[in-house]
């Protein structure tokens, strides 16, 4: 029989609201047996139906709860499901590359689904989920009829659901590098080896927004595969693209030849340590941009990841000619809008400057947040100018 799960008293208040996630010290008690991955049902302490979810006795997150009505988890429900999230996306006029399945976001926990033209990639970030992925993969391919479906589920997260990272073909022709149109500039997508699916779509807004900012000489910095870097060479005179990573610049490279840019050199090194070069050597810019990865996984690193995004922001504040502008992003959900502000005027303070805020931003629309759960709402973009 299915698995029956009980709250504690007064535990059902967040999911009730639209949280999806049952922590396993919220359970009251467990009713009947089935296997790990199935479908169980989620009640109040007093027996009112919440939902049904995928349960994982190995993880801390006991069921991620989808279903809120009588439906089944079969083909017609994720047929669905996923096209109720694309639809929203094409609405919003996305066509090219997006985030067509945001997890919680879109009522599909932890399933990420990115289209990169005609090449969607997949992401099984639990055990439910991953047990079903032949299944939604069929859904996609009915759907869509893409070229090839890529799961990039080579994520840590999959080791608190008991496992293993994963990178394979799950259906058709997958290239190595996919070609999509961004904002206008065309970029190479390394789907198999690149960050998270192969790319940061939730910056897309952002990166076309920094073409009001990025006049002069530009420093992007953190620029991965170069997204800011060729948006802002739409417009400046020269742009530095910094990263530690020489994979990631060759790609910023690749990019600059295939829009025909000639203002972008690249730059390999530890971006705390150029930013403080840079300062030694009184070289300044008209706008530098902070695009570093998240500095914070746990709420128990949060001390650490403030000093960390404190001696960028400051140390880049210091090199912005009068006028300039900082273009300055957090992607970790614990770093909250509160705390990255409040560490933002600690830096003005301290650089010694006056700075104003110009503009604030969050993900695109295509990575959408749920207001009762916080964890959705995770990235920070701030532009402010030094006067």
């Amino acid at each position: 029989m299915a698995y029956e799960i009980y709250l504690k008293k007064n535990e059902e208040k967040r999911i009730v609201a639209g949280h999806s996630w049952v922590y396993a010290n919220e359970v009251a008690r467990i009713d009947n047996k089935d296997k790990n991955g199935s479908l169980a049902t989620v009640y109040s302490y007093d027996g009112k139906y919440i939902g049904k979810g995928y349960i994982n006795h190995a993880s801390k997150i006991l069921v991620r709860i989808f279903i809120r009505g009588n439906e089944t988890d079969d083909e017609e429900f994720y047929l669905k499901r996923i096209a109720q999230a694309n639809e929203y996306r094409l609405n919003l006029g996305y066509s090219d590359c997006y985030r067509m399945v945001f997890a919680e976001a879109d009522n599909l926990p932890a399933l990420i689904i990115d289209k990169y033209g005609d090449i969607l990639v997949m992401q099984c970030l639990s055990l439910g989920i991953d047990l079903r992925k032949d299944l939604i993969c069929r859904c996609l391919v009915k759907l869509f009829s893409p070229k090839g479906i890529f799961e990039r589920s080579d994520v840590a997260v999959r080791k608190k659901e008991g496992l293993q990272e994963i990178k394979q073909v799950l259906y058709g022709a997958v290239p190595d590098y996919q070609t999509i149109c961004e904002n206008g500039v065309k970029m190479l997508v390394d789907v198999k080896n690149g960050q998270k699916t192969g790319y940061f779509l939730d910056q897309k807004e952002n990166r076309y927004a920094v073409r009001k900012y990025c006049r002069g000489e530009v420093l992007d910095c953190f620029c991965n595969s170069g997204g800011f870097t060729l948006n802002s060479a739409c417009v400046a005179d020269n742009v530095t693209a910094c990263d530690i990573s020489e994979l990631a610049l060759q790609n910023v490279r690749d990019n600059a030849k295939l829009n025909g840019f000639k203002n972008i050199k690249t730059l390999c090194g530890d971006v705390f340590a150029l930013l403080r070069d840079f300062k030694k050597e009184k070289k300044q810019f008209d706008a530098v941009i902070l695009d570093p990865p998240a500095f914070c996984k746990t709420a128990d690193e949060i001390k650490d990841a403030y000093r960390g995004y404190k001696d960028i922001n400051l140390n880049a504040l210091k090199i912005i000619k009068s006028g300039g502008f900082l273009i300055t992003c957090s992607c970790s959900h614990h770093m909250t809008f509160t705390l990255f502000e409040k560490m933002l005027m600690e830096c003005a303070r301290e650089s010694g400057r006056i700075v104003r805020s110009v503009e604030v931003k969050t993900q695109s629309p295509d990575h959408p947040s749920l207001l009762c759960a916080e964890e959705t709402q995770y990235l920070k973009f701030f532009v402010l100018q030094v006067i």
